[in-house]
């Protein structure tokens, strides 16, 4: 028993046996294994290879896009280092002008016009805060804060391009001034003439507004960002916008409408001149200051609303809108302007590329007294809607151009025809004071007698032709100043004749007058054309004592910084033309047709005045020409298709737009007399002698000619003795 108690369970062998459940618990586990495996195989039906396959899109996708970001992001930081390396000091930014600019200064040397590109630099410091704030109010409010793009921007103008039914890209593009400087940069590509026709295509191209041109204004805006701080940036913006009337950059802008630089103008000021990057020429205050106004109390909103001006800044903003410079209120000289321009060098004017300074004879107040009677008389006299056409010239004895009106402007007509230089017109009665000065050159007075009776002149190659006079009325005989004075067609005609025709086409020609003359008799009725430059030119002549003169408007021209004149003029004074005699014996006669002839409506009480009216066949064109002793002063009047005036002479509305114009001129200017003397007293003389048509063929038909005195220096040669017998006296004046 004892034994049998001592002996021990055996333990290995219970261990194994322990073992085995273990083994048989494993192998049990396979089934269940391979039971999970079986159901897994069933859940991989229909949907769960589309749950696989979704999943496989997902990843590949998610692959392809943080790849291709990844790649993106290598070829914009690429792009981005590019621009950087080739980006230049900003200051070789600033100027964006491929021209030069042109300043006119007038007779006193204030500036009154511009043409070019005006430039002058500022800074982002130097510039009027109010302008600052309100440039970035308007165009980018996030300026500061983003890295050169602002896709919050871009989603949003995305958004209003859509809901206004355009494309995403088309209207608004949310671009940043970043952007907007990258643009104005041209991406850094300069202005190639040999490539571009001309600057407003190249800058076309530059506006071209592709997916891909957008992406590389981006990824250059990006650079500049990392080449340039914000105040460098806004600089360039600042000097390379362009503002409408010529203006490059803010401060040229401020000075062109305001008259002042761009450090020193207020709130409603800054307001306008943001108002304008939207769209310059469509706000532009000297097109239309009240839609510039208008646009002005928008940005003035957007200021207060950001934070950059008070309420009470806003409301004294809005009660006091910005208004233009005497000169940019005046418009003035525009027409003068593109005058002046033309008759300089193309190198130094038109096409410079220097920036230019003239000083011109422009007078404003005369400009303005000359814009404010034709505006009166326009008015007050001529049927609304009318399209009539007026032009003025005033002008100092020496041949300076004081003002000059080329036209009405209408509404809505783009570009300017200068009536003053450019129209040929004929010149009617305005022309016989040329005749007249030829007889009197050759030593006629203005008491002289000339046949005043029905003519009928055979013309080679035309046949008869019978003038009349205006009125249809025949005097028998008249003086010479009563042939003036009343403007008659026969007596001129006859005059025209005995003096030769050739003679007077000289005396017009040495005063100025350099379009075609006619040939045949109607010279002497003004049938030739001419601009009213050179009518109001040759008249000059008359007042200045019969000295030819060169109308011009240029005195001198120099490069801005530069005190030493590139070209100079002092007057315009030519050769004489007529004696002095003979000039102030005319001018009593034309102060004879103001007084009580055909220009009475021109007469300035307390003023002596002289002039002459001219209508041409049909009442086509209108004249009236004269002169005080301290201006000359031509109108004409008439269509721009040749069509009759109706009811309109030269001794109509003409003269009284002259009488205006020079009654405001004289108006502060003493009233000194003319320089004219009456004709010597008549000698007793025999009745004129009929007129005799012997139908002779050279155009030139002879017929009795007026003669000279006897002059103790000078016998008659034998051409004029002959003459004298065989054709008698005209003017029935001892023959020599």
């Amino acid at each position: 028993m004892a034994g049998s108690g001592n002996r021990r369970p055996p333990l290995v062998a219970d261990r194994r046996r322990k073992a085995k459940p273990a083994a048989k618990s494993k192998a049990k586990a396979t089934p269940r294994r391979a039971a999970k495996s079986r159901r897994t195989k069933v859940r991989r039906g229909p949907i769960g290879w589309l749950v696989a396959l979704v999943r496989w899109i997902l990843s590949l996708i998610w692959l392809l896009v943080w790849r291709s970001t990844a790649v993106v992001v290598l070829l914009i930081g690429l792009g981005v280092f590019y621009y950087y390396t080739t980006l230049p000091p900003v200051e070789n930014l600033l100027d964006a002008r491929a021209r030069g600019s042109v300043t006119l200064l007038d007779r006193d040397g204030r500036t009154f016009a511009w043409r070019g590109e005006q430039y002058s630099q500022l800074t982002a410091d130097s510039v009027s805060p109010y302008l600052k704030n309100a440039v970035i109010a308007t165009e980018d409010k996030r300026f500061y804060r983003h890295f050169g793009v602002s896709p919050r921007g871009v989603a949003s103008a995305v958004k209003i391009n859509l809901s206004e039914g355009r494309g995403p890209l088309s209207g608004h593009g949310g671009s940043t001034i970043t952007q907007q400087t990258a643009k104005l940069l041209c991406m850094g590509q300069p202005f190639d003439p040999a490539e571009w026709k001309d600057e407003a295509a190249y800058e076309a191209d530059c506006r071209e507004g592709s997916l891909w041109r957008k992406i590389t204004e981006a990824v250059y805006a990006m650079a500049m960002e990392a080449r340039y701080t914000k105040d460098e940036i806004l600089t360039i913006y600042l000097n390379r916008a362009f503002l409408g009337a010529g203006s490059r950059g803010f401060d040229a802008a401020a000075q062109r409408y305001f008259g002042k630089s761009a450090a020193k103008v207020d709130a409603a000021e800054a307001a306008m001149l943001a108002g304008l990057l939207v769209a310059p020429s469509r706000f532009a205050p000297t097109n239309d200051l009240e839609r510039s106004q208008n646009r002005a109390r928008v940005i003035i909103g957007l200021m207060a609303e950001q934070g950059y001006i008070t309420n009470a800044e806003a409301a004294e903003a809005r009660a006091n809108p910005a208004t233009l410079s005497a000169a940019a209120e005046a418009r003035a000289g525009g027409y003068f302007a593109d005058w002046v321009m033309e008759t300089g060098p193309d190198f130094l004017t038109r096409d410079t590329t220097e920036d230019v300074i003239l000083s011109t004879t422009f007078d404003a107040r005369l400009q303005r007294a000359a814009e404010e009677a034709l505006d009166h008389i326009f008015k007050t006299k001529v049927r609304e809607g009318s399209k009539a056409q007026a032009a003025i010239v005033v002008m100092s004895a020496d041949g300076a151009v004081r003002a000059m009106v080329g036209g009405r402007r209408f509404k809505g007509v783009v570009g300017q025809f200068n009536r003053a230089v450019m129209a040929n017109r004929q010149t009617g009665s305005a022309f016989k004071p040329f005749v007249f000065a030829a007889a009197l050159e050759l030593g006629y007075t203005g008491n002289d007698r000339v046949l005043d009776e029905p003519l009928t002149m055979q013309i080679p190659g035309s046949g008869a032709w019978s003038p009349k006079n205006y009125d249809g009325k025949y005097r028998g005989s008249a003086s010479l100043t009563d042939a003036l004075k009343y403007s008659l067609n026969i007596p001129a005609i006859h005059v025209a004749e005995a003096v030769g025709r050739e003679n007077v086409r000289r005396v017009a020609e040495d005063f100025g007058i350099k379009s075609d003359l006619a040939a045949g008799p109607a010279l002497a009725l003004g049938a030739s054309e001419s601009t009213l430059i050179e009518m109001t030119g040759a008249y000059a002549g008359i007042l200045n004592g019969g000295t030819s003169v060169r109308p011009y408007g240029l005195r001198e021209l120099r490069l801005k910084g530069d005190d030493t004149p590139l070209i100079g003029q002092e007057g315009g004074l030519g050769e004489r033309v007529i004696s002095q005699d003979a000039a102030e014996q005319l001018t009593w006669m034309m102060h004879q047709v103001v007084e009580g002839g055909t220009g009475t409506r021109a007469r300035i009480p307390g003023r002596e005045v002289a002039g002459k009216t001219g209508t041409t066949q049909a009442a086509r064109d209108a004249w009236f020409l004269g002169f005080s002793a301290h201006y000359v002063t031509g109108v004409w009047m008439g269509y721009d298709d040749n069509t009759p005036l109706t009811g309109v002479t030269g001794g109509g509305l003409p003269a009284e737009i002259w009488q205006d114009v020079m009654s405001r001129i004289e108006a502060d200017l003493p009233a000194d007399p003319l320089p004219m003397r009456p004709p010597p007293a008549p000698v007793a003389q025999p009745a004129p002698a009929p007129y005799q048509d012997n139908g002779a063929s050279s155009g030139n038909v002879p017929q009795p000619v007026p003669q000279q005195p006897a002059q103790p220096a000078r016998q008659p040669d034998m051409a004029e003795r002959i003459l004298n017998e065989v054709l008698g006296g005209l003017l029935g004046r001892p023959q020599n």
